[in-house]
């Protein structure tokens, strides 16, 4: 009963990735497939070697950013069908990063939605998160547990400021790392209404910066540090890094400083010890748990499918609360 059961799935897991047989495509495949719907463009996600891509129009800057502008690419409009074999397909958004979608699939009577990353906290850089009624509603879990809960995203900012100033007054630049696709633009364009300091950036965040400006999202004034004079001081500076350069000699631009991190993962404080952080501000583009809960309480889905993540604790308790709920297993990240 169980296979026939699953052959009867609008998605399945393959090796290749998430499959929907009746369209025959895959969903964010982690290996080459000839058609690949993409929620959106981070690495884990959006990869290269596929025969075609499907994204929406708002994504596809990113896509090229990332995949190259010489990719076989097919945009949609947000809620724009469009039929891949005998599935009606539509990209709705996730409020992840710009152009983030989740995925509606529609065969016969049935619908169902694959999230993609999602979160539910206003982000003045993308689409807010649309509420999709469906059958079954696949998932992430990335901050499946109940510590997590994210705090008003403007206080998170003002702390971010308030940092950069105490590094002033302490002749210190304020060395700040987040992912350079998304959480670096967001925390830009938040710091308008709060700090109206100029803020300097790592190359490989200056790339992404440009991509979001060209999109007509508004942020803070930036300058690359790579165009700064040979002895120019940094000191009260805010300067944006992604994590990788943390530890690395690109560092030893800044005389005096201290190192932040800007992630959902600094809601637990060791995270910000093992990464030898003078501060941690907890700051995330997925759902925290409250989040989830509610999303899937609003699909209406009689049935979920939890990825990634902690996906242990959200299956026991939407089990427990009379949704039936099972796990793909996928190589989707961590990241934040």
């Amino acid at each position: 009963m169980a296979d026939k059961k699953h052959n009867e799935d609008l998605v399945v897991l393959r090796p290749e990735g998430l499959y929907c047989p009746a369209g025959d495509f895959h969903i964010d495949p982690w290996k080459p497939v000839r058609r690949a719907v993409i929620t959106h463009g981070h690495g884990d996600h959006a990869r290269r070697g596929m025969g075609c891509y499907f994204t929406t129009r708002a994504s596809l800057p990113i896509l090229h950013w990332r995949l190259g502008a010489d990719q076989n690419y097919t945009v949609n409009e947000y809620g724009e069908p469009f039929t891949l074999g005998n599935a009606r397909v539509s990209l709705h958004p996730a409020g992840h990063v710009l152009g983030s979608a989740q995925v509606r699939i529609e065969v016969g009577e049935r619908v169902w939605v694959a999230s993609g990353d999602y979160k539910r906290q206003p982000d003045p850089t993308c689409v807010p998160f649309e509420v999709i009624a469906c059958d079954t509603f696949i998932t992430e879990a990335t901050f499946g547990l109940p510590i997590y809960r994210w705090p008003e995203t403007r206080a998170v900012v003002q702390e971010i400021s308030a940092w950069r100033k105490d590094c002033a007054a302490k002749d210190q630049a304020a060395v700040l790392y987040c992912y350079a696709l998304g959480k670096a633009q967001r925390v830009l364009a938040e710091l308008l209404s709060v700090d109206n300091e100029p803020v300097w950036l790592h190359g490989a965040v200056d790339t992404g910066v440009a991509v979001y400006r060209s999109a007509g999202i508004d942020m803070v004034e930036t300058h690359p540090v790579a165009e700064a004079e040979k002895h120019f001081d940094f000191a009260g500076k805010l300067i944006i890094a992604p994590p990788s350069a943390a530890g690395s000699p690109w560092l030893r631009r800044f005389k005096r400083a201290q190192h932040g991190f800007a992630s959902g993962w600094m809601r637990v404080r060791g995270n910000r010890r093992r990464g030898n952080y003078d501060r941690g501000f907890i700051l995330s583009d997925h759902a925290d748990w409250p989040d989830l809960l509610r999303t899937v309480k609003e699909t209406g889905a009689r049935e979920v499918i939890a990825t990634h993540g902690n996906t242990d604790a959200l299956v026991s308790v939407l089990n427990a609360s009379g949704i039936h709920t099972r796990i793909f297993d996928t190589d989707f990240g961590g990241d934040d």
